[in-house]
């Protein structure tokens, strides 16, 4: 388009669109970067979305548009200060004008025209449900034109095959019987997909000619030549030449046009039936949510659609039950299976003030949950929201197939034009002339060329979310193929962000106990993390919790208590000598051991007395050490050797110490360090390293991260971090593992590897094709027939959707042992790593209530369907069930499962 005409079509525009008088209170004034969603329909390949953008992006309301030929949808960036209800109309109008249907859900925009597809019904049609129409409709299209197709195909080609033939059209004579009713078979498949031509000649008269435009040509070329031939017929016979009329009726194409189009609509229907499954993975996620949930209304349950929910309701969650939103626990204890948000297989306990994910199953227990985040506000709702943009983003290699569009159509139209013309000009008959121009126009649709890029996007933008990788754009996809330096942070990245007991050292083997029961005392009422480390670790041994008078703190020292007559002390080394309590020589050692290693000694002891007028002062006394340390990931260290292994420089960026820094890194097998650095510090450190030439991707979860996450090439955010650092990053991590970068890097080279392939085999299919089509080998024997250009054609399109979703079955190299795939799904990779060992035990659950053999059968299903449950065995006599499972399994869980049965649980012994 010109820029006179881009002028022209704006002052259109300006005259076309009404906006209503209160537009201004419905519709605010856009601030930059808003965002409106279209629904574009009419679109047949690469050529037809790069008008569509190209016609949009003309318009001055509009910033930046970018156009999905697969999902038929455009995505467009508003410029400041417009005002939406005036922009949204304006784009319509540009998009119809251009001869396409447009529609936005976000704005009510009257249709000037009845453009095709611009129904409400298609703008909130999801994408799987607009593919299923869609395959619906082109399969009802091929099965009338397949109908008439076959006796077309009888009547034209049976004679020559010698196939029995109707007596009224067998022989010489009835050759214009013949004709005239091959004429009538070929108008159903013409009508039936007259789209092509509707379409294909309203583009070519808007000289913007797309796919529909060369199978408009071709196809019409063939059956008005049919219809040429038959008037000439009937002249031959009206000069009484009816043997030299006759002799034409092998020369008829009606055969050839209602075959192109059939086969066109073939490949569309497969096209069709492929493109529903590139979004399986967007469906499979809005899938978890329930549709129903039970909330509390005047004390009442109530069953209302999920849609219902609002925040501060209360909502009733049972066994079994799929959490509706997201919100948390005021009332009831149990467990809950988050793998489908986080990966993690074991159920994870919940009681009152909890918080509780929506999509998530209740493994056991009941809850009372107050709504908190509902409808587009929850952790559900968010993943959505980032694959469905990725999916709709474009990445930087799709702009050659747009460049090569943009030109295509028209290029292919001049050549077919000239092979006409050249073959004429070499002395051929016109029928084949013509035949070789049609060839060239059935063989070189775009459709392929469009499909190669945005098909692979959305199949690997799934693949990635299916193992809770979500990529926020397609550029952050492409990019992240193409690093060869990993930065890592170290707290909550490298290491698990929680400090942990990392060893128990006792002054004597028999002040062990003492050792655990004073710490644990001593540190219960401090909200300290190291604090709440030692009352975990005390916790997790089972032990009982001693109360203390007299609590004080010490900043930057520790804390003392009295437990009886005595005060006691946790806290480091200072603290200890303040109070009387000299460290002995071997515990000294191993506290200054222990602080080289990164890790923080806690001195634990009794605190001795001072002197009074007329006694003598006690000494105190250490009972012992215990040090705690933020502890690596168990997977960090194999994370790290499979970036390594994937060719990228593996860094440490952190703001702690050195010396822990260095000790961490060690451990995970980090060879570079950069310690002691601010915020501002790591992203001057990744600008550092992209100056010095290269591509980094850079790991973090917290606030302090967030800087050097949008200065890398690719920013990965650990799922379970801070929203700062998650807005800031181009990829998040749902499972929090450093292993999904390396899983992450490798979809990403696979996903280019694949459009590669797409982009290779489109271009090569039309590079071969069109020379053969225009006759170019026509003296070796070497010729296209039109027919077989139009299923050629269809396949290639085929192909390139079927190679997309090779990526559905991506199976990273590198991955943790025993995690789970998300969206509901398993992972059954095998793997190396060294399973952590399982421990069984046997619990015998008292059950009141079971009759019969079928209460038995019911009872062991049920306890059976439990995570961690190995095996049942419901004894009818003995009234109760002997259950064989792992530790995490509750008596609770048990209890609660058998009850829900109707039954009455008992004792669990």
């Amino acid at each position: 388009m010109t820029d006179n005409q881009g002028n022209e079509q704006k002052e259109k525009i300006s005259r076309d669109v009404a906006v209503p008088a209160d537009a201004a209170k419905t519709c605010p004034i856009a601030k930059g970067g808003e965002k409106l969603h279209f629904d574009i329909t009419g679109m047949s390949c690469a050529a037809c979305s790069s008008r569509v953008e190209k016609v949009t992006n003309a318009l001055e309301e509009v910033d930046t548009a970018v156009v999905n030929l697969l999902k038929n949808t455009m995505e467009v960036t508003l410029a400041a200060g417009v005002e939406k209800h005036a922009a949204a109309a304006a784009i319509v109008h540009a998009v119809e004008d251009a001869g396409y249907g447009a529609s936005t859900p976000e704005v009510e925009v009257k249709s000037s025209s009845n453009s095709l597809g611009s129904s409400a019904r298609g703008a909130n049609a999801s994408a799987a449900k607009a593919s299923e129409d869609a395959a619906l409709a082109v399969k009802r299209r091929l099965t009338v034109s397949l109908a008439f197709l076959v006796p077309l195909m009888y009547v034209s080609m049976g004679g020559m095959m010698e196939l029995p033939m109707p007596g009224f059209l067998a022989g010489h004579e009835n050759g214009f019987v013949c004709a005239l009713l091959q004429l009538l078979l070929s108008l159903p498949p013409l009508f039936i997909n007259r789209v092509f031509f509707t379409r294909g000649l309203k583009a070519l008269w808007m000289r913007a000619p797309n796919m529909d435009s060369l199978i408009a040509v071709g196809a019409g070329a063939s059956f008005l030549y049919g219809v040429w031939v038959i008037l000439k017929m009937a002249s031959l016979a009206g000069m009484g030449r009816i043997e030299e009329g006759l002799a034409l009726t092998h020369s008829l194409y009606f055969e050839g046009a209602a075959m192109i189009v059939t086969l066109i609509t073939v490949g569309k229907f497969l096209e069709a039936r492929a493109k529903g499954k590139t979004a399986g993975a967007i469906e499979a996620l809005m899938a978890l949510a329930p549709k129903e949930a039970v909330i509390l209304v005047d004390g009442k349950e109530k069953v209302v659609p999920r849609e219902a929910v609002k925040a501060l309701d209360k909502v009733v969650l049972r066994t079994g039950a799929t959490i509706p939103v997201d919100g948390v626990v005021i009332e009831g204890s149990g467990t809950v299976d988050e793998s489908a948000m986080t990966g993690e297989s074991v159920p994870v306990p919940k009681a009152a003030g909890d918080t509780l994910t929506g999509a998530t199953l209740v493994a056991s227990g009941h809850f009372v949950m107050k709504a908190t985040k509902v409808g587009d506000e929850t952790a559900l709702a968010a993943i959505i929201r980032l694959v469905d943009e990725a999916t709709s983003s474009k990445a930087p290699v799709a702009r050659l197939a747009d460049k090569v569009s943009g030109i295509f159509v028209p290029v292919v139209i001049a050549i077919a034009v000239v092979t006409l013309i050249v073959w004429l000009a070499l002395g051929a008959d016109f029928e084949f002339a013509l035949t070789n121009a049609i060839a060239v126009l059935v063989i070189s649709c775009p459709c392929a060329l469009g499909l190669a890029t945005p098909t692979t996007i959305m199949v690997g933008t799934g693949a990635g979310a299916k193992r809770g990788i979500l990529f926020k754009s397609a550029a952050a996809l492409e990019a992240l193929g193409t690093v060869n330096a990993a930065y890592l942070d170290k707290t909550g990245t490298v290491t698990t962000g929680k400090p942990v007991v990392t060893g128990i050292e006792p002054a004597t083997d028999s002040l062990e106990m003492p050792l655990l029961f004073a710490a644990g005392a001593l540190e219960n009422p401090s909200e300290h993390p190291l604090a709440r480390a030692v009352v975990d670790e005390i916790k997790k041994r089972k032990l009982p919790v001693i109360p203390v008078t007299d609590f004080e703190q010490f900043e930057g020292r520790g804390i003392t208590a009295k437990m009886g007559d005595k005060t006691y002390f946790a806290g480091n080394a200072r603290l200890a000598e303040e109070l009387y309590a000299p460290i002995p020589d071997n515990l000294a050692i191993k506290a200054q051991r222990a602080a080289d290693a990164g890790e923080t000694p806690i001195v634990v002891g009794i605190a001795g007395t001072g002197s009074t007028e007329g006694t003598a002062g006690a000494p105190g006394e250490v009972l012992g050490l215990i040090r705690i340390a933020d502890a690596i990931k168990p997977d960090s260290k194999d994370a790290v050797a499979a970036l390594k292994s994937l060719g990228l420089e593996v860094t440490m960026l952190t703001g702690d110490n050195e010396r822990t820094a260095r000790e961490i890194a060690a451990r995970a097998g980090i060879e570079s360090v950069v310690a002691g650095v601010r915020p501002d510090g790591k992203a001057a450190e990744i600008e550092k390293a992209k100056a010095a030439g290269e591509r980094v991707v850079m790991v973090g979860d917290g606030v302090n991260d967030a800087p050097a996450l949008a200065a890398a090439t690719v920013g990965a955010a650990i799922g379970a971090g801070t929203d700062v650092a998650i807005a800031s990053a181009d990829v998040v991590l749902m499972r929090s593992s450093v292993f999904d970068v390396a899983a992450a890097i490798e979809l990403s080279r696979a996903t280019m590897r694949n459009i590669k392939e797409n982009l290779f085999w489109a271009f090569i299919y039309n590079a071969i094709g069109i020379p053969i089509a225009a006759g170019v080998f026509a003296s070796q024997g070497l010729t296209l027939n039109p027919m077989i250009a139009a299923a050629a054609m269809s396949l290639s399109s085929f192909s390139v959707v079927t190679n997309a979703l090779r990526l559905r079955f991506f199976k990273p190299k590198f991955a943790p042992a025993g995690t789970a795939t998300l969206l509901g799904g398993s992972n059954t990779e095998q793997s190396t790593h060294k399973q952590k060992e399982i421990i069984m035990k046997e619990k015998i659950v008292m059950i009141d209530g079971m009759h019969c053999g079928n209460c038995t059968a019911r009872v062991e299903k049920a306890l059976s369907a439990l995570p961690g449950v190995a095996s049942v065995k419901a004894d009818l006599e003995k009234k109760c069930a002997t259950v064989a499972c792992e530790e995490f399994v509750t008596d609770e869980m048990l209890v609660q499962t058998v009850n829900s049965l109707g039954f009455k649980a008992g004792e669990v012994r």
